[in-house]
């Protein structure tokens, strides 16, 4: 995302105060590296990925988002149906949300099976960032949006 995209963006979002743009991009680059992160995991991981670590965090905001978005793509997002692959990529996901630092190296032997040493990083560093996307919205209280409010739900799948 470029400067002029992120500071539109900012506008639209209400930050448009040059003091806390610099915040506002470092947030946004969430969006560049999801295109990184989709040719490896697909639309639906990224988005069963986010969901798990936004639910993990019991962040609303995000978790709903997420949720809206499974629900919209015809998907149960208490029970989605995974293979070996995304099943871990979901645990993860989830371990990333609850705890960052206790992953089991279990867990992370399932992931790293899936995935080259590039991807891996590309995916944590995803990962690092919607924890800190889930903290920001959760420290500023930020709420959930009415459109969102009734897919709202605090399990964890």
């Amino acid at each position: 995302m470029s400067f002029a995209s992120s500071h539109d963006l900012a506008e639209q979002s209400g930050v448009a105060d040059l003091e806390t743009l610099p915040a506002f991009q470092a947030i946004v680059t969430w969006y560049e590296l999801r295109t990184t992160v989709r040719p490896i995991l697909g639309d639906r991981l990224t988005t069963l990925f986010a969901h798990a670590i936004s639910a993990g965090t019991g962040s609303p905001v995000c978790a709903t988002f997420f949720r809206r978005l499974l629900e919209q793509a015809g998907e149960d997002p208490d029970h989605p149906a995974l293979d070996e692959r995304e099943a871990a990529v979901v645990r993860w996901g989830r371990q990333l949300g609850v705890d960052p630092y206790g992953v089991p190296p279990a867990l992370h032997a399932d992931v790293a099976a899936w995935f080259s040493g590039p991807q891996l990083v590309a995916l944590a560093t995803f990962g690092a960032l919607m924890v800190a996307t889930n903290v920001l919205n959760s420290s500023l209280e930020l709420p959930v949006d009415d459109y969102a409010g009734p897919l709202r739900r605090s399990e964890v799948f």
